[in-house]
């Protein structure tokens, strides 16, 4: 299935959850949201949310400085 992760089509397994997504963008585990289409998933439903085809995913981490 094709999801849109930070503006950009993945193709991905069915099943992705939220958590594998996440991996493949950023190995950081602090500073991390996630919003899937548009409603943000607390980090605790990150291994239970799964993706569907189409889903838009937005994944922010916070940056430190200056």
């Amino acid at each position: 299935m094709i999801v849109m992760i930070n503006g950009t089509a993945h193709e991905v397994p069915d099943g992705t959850t939220v958590a594998q997504a996440v991996r493949t963008l950023t190995t950081a585990t602090a500073g991390v949201a996630v919003a899937v289409n548009d409603e943000v998933v607390t980090r605790g439903s990150w291994e239970t949310t799964a993706l569907s085809d189409s889903d838009r995913v937005e994944v922010l981490t916070a940056v430190q400085g200056g």
